[in-house]
C-alpha cells in the first residue's frame, strides 16, 4: 500500500508517522511518500519519520519529493495538509479582521474565507494530479477549512472525505473522565466543521446507553473549563459544544482577548521553529513532547482509522468525518458538506441518522451552510462583491459596514493568491 501526504514538510507529519508507526497492523504501509515544496523542512521531517519507523521496526519505506507528480503516482490515498501562505498568511487572518471589531482566526469568520480563497485552488489542483496519477485513490482532507474544501473536492467529482480531530479529542477526553476504553465511546456528533455539538456520548455502541447527563453532572466543571465556557452554558444546553462554538456564543469576550496578546500563529511560529531544529538531532527518533503543543492531537489515530476503512476493512465501521449531507440533515441541501457519524468502508462514506435537530442548533447550522456555499463561489469564480456577499452572510460578520470593510482588507492581504484581484 502506497500513501502520499502533500504538505508533509508540516511540524505535524511526526504525529502522524507515530501513529502509522504504532498503529501498522491496521493500516500496513509499504510505502510512504512526504510531498512538500519546502525542501529544507521537507528534509528534517522526512529524517526524524525515517528514524521513528525505525526505532518502532516499521518495515515501510519513507521518501520524500517537492514533485506533487511523482509524489502522488500510485498512490492508494493521498492526505492533504497544507497550508497555504504559512504562518504569516495565518498571523494576517488572525489579525486584520480585529481592525473591524471581528474575531480574527483562521478557520472561522472572514480569516476563514480568507484560507479558503488561497486554498481551494491549490487543493483541486492537487486533487486533479492525484486523479491522473490513480483516479481510484482516496483524497483524506485535513487542510482546512475542511468544510468547505471538501465541499469543492466532492463538486469537482473527486473521491474524498473530509477529516478533523475535533471528534476524536472529545472521544478520548470523555473516555479518560469515564474510566472507560475509547472504542467503547461513540459520539452522537452533529453539524459542519468547527461548528458541532455532542448531543450524546454512548456506551458500547451507536445504540448504548446514553450517559452524556451523567457526564455533565460528574465533570461538567472540567470540560467547561476546556472549552473555556461557564459551566452554566453546558447546563443550560444540555449539550458538549466545540470549543470553536466560543467564537459565536461569546464573540465579543473573545475579540477582546485577541487584541491583548500576540497572534496563535505568531506562537506557533515560534514552536514550529524549536521543533524543526529538534528534527535536526540525529539522535531523536520518536515524536516531541513540545509536539502536543503544536495542536493537532490525536489526527494520526484518526487519519489511521479512516485510511484503514476506505482501503480495506482494518479501521473502525462508523467514524466522524465531512461527507455529503444527501438528506440526513432535512434543512440543508444534499450537496452541503455536514461533519456526522457515517459508516465508512471502500465506497466512501455514508453518514448514519441523526436526531432532530433542536432550532438552536438548526439555525446556526443553516446560517454557516450559506455561507459556506456563498464562499466557494467566491474561490471558483472571484470577485470582489461574491466576498462582500459570503462574508456578509456570515454570523460573526452580517453588518454591511463590517463586510465592506473586511472585504478591502482581504483582497489587501491575500492580493498575490487571488489571480482574479
Amino acid at each position: 500500500m502506497k500513501l502520499a501526504v502533500v504538505g508533509g514538510g508540516s511540524t505535524y507529519t511526526p504525529e502522524l508517522i507515530d501513529g502509522f508507526a504504532r498503529l501498522r497492523d491496521t493500516l500496513p504501509i509499504g510505502e510512504l511518500v512526504l510531498v512538500d515544496p519546502a525542501a529544507d523542512r521537507l528534509d528534517l521531517v522526512g529524517g526524524l519519520a525515517r528514524r521513528i519507523f525505525d526505532r518502532q521496526g516499521h518495515p515501510g519505506r519513507i521518501t520524500t519529493t517537492s514533485d506533487v507528480d511523482a509524489g502522488v503516482a500510485d498512490a492508494d490515498a493521498v492526505l492533504l495538509q497544507l497550508r497555504v501562505g504559512g504562518q504569516a498568511a495565518r498571523d494576517q487572518d488572525e489579525t486584520w479582521p480585529l481592525e473591524c471589531g471581528c474575531v480574527g482566526q483562521e478557520t472561522t469568520g472572514a480569516g476563514g474565507l480568507a484560507k479558503a480563497l488561497r486554498t481551494v485552488p491549490v487543493v483541486l489542483d492537487i486533487a486533479e494530479r492525484v486523479r491522473r496519477a490513480n483516479p481510484d485513490a482516496w483524497i483524506i482532507d485535513f487542510t482546512n477549512p475542511v468544510g468547505i474544501v471538501t465541499r469543492a473536492l466532492l463538486q469537482a467529482g473527486h473521491k474524498a472525505v473530509g477529516l478533523c480531530n475535533v471528534a476524536i479529542g472529545f472521544q478520548r477526553k470523555f473516555a479518560k473522565l469515564l474510566d472507560v476504553a475509547p472504542g467503547d465511546v461513540h459520539l452522537n456528533h452533529v453539524g459542519l466543521n468547527h461548528l458541532s455539538w455532542e448531543l450524546g456520548v454512548r456506551l458500547g455502541g451507536p445504540e448504548g446507553e446514553d450517559v452524556l447527563p451523567k457526564l455533565l453532572a460528574e465533570h461538567g466543571d472540567a470540560i467547561a473549563d476546556d472549552l473555556r465556557l461557564p459551566r452554566a452554558v453546558l447546563d443550560r444546553l444540555g449539550v458538549v459544544p466545540s470549543y470553536y462554538l466560543r467564537y459565536f456564543y461569546a464573540h465579543d469576550e473573545v475579540v477582546r482577548e485577541l487584541g491583548t496578546k500576540p497572534s496563535r500563529a505568531a506562537e506557533v511560529a515560534k514552536m514550529e521553529a524549536e521543533l524543526l531544529a529538534m528534527y535536526g538531532d540525529p539522535s531523536l527518533n520518536e515524536k516531541p513532547a513540545l509536539l502536543a503543543k503544536r495542536g493537532g492531537a490525536f489526527y494520526s489515530e484518526a487519519a489511521v482509522d479512516l485510511a484503514a476503512s476506505l482501503l480495506g476493512d482494518g479501521g473502525s465501521p462508523v467514524q466522524v468525518v465531512n461527507t455529503y449531507n444527501n438528506g440526513t440533515l432535512p434543512f440543508l441541501a444534499d450537496d452541503a458538506v455536514i461533519e456526522v457519524q457515517a459508516r465508512v468502508d471502500r465506497t466512501g462514506a455514508t453518514p448514519l441518522a441523526v436526531p432532530e435537530l433542536d432550532p438552536l442548533y438548526a439555525g446556526l447550522v443553516a446560517n454557516v451552510t450559506a455561507y459556506e456555499e456563498l464562499a466557494l463561489e467566491a474561490v471558483l469564480r472571484g470577485g470582489r462583491d461574491r466576498v462582500f456577499k459570503a462574508l456578509l452572510a456570515h454570523p460573526l460578520i452580517g453588518q454591511f459596514e463590517y463586510a465592506d470593510g473586511l472585504t478591502d482588507r482581504l483582497i489587501a492581504h491575500n492580493r498575490e493568491h487571488l489571480a482574479w484581484a
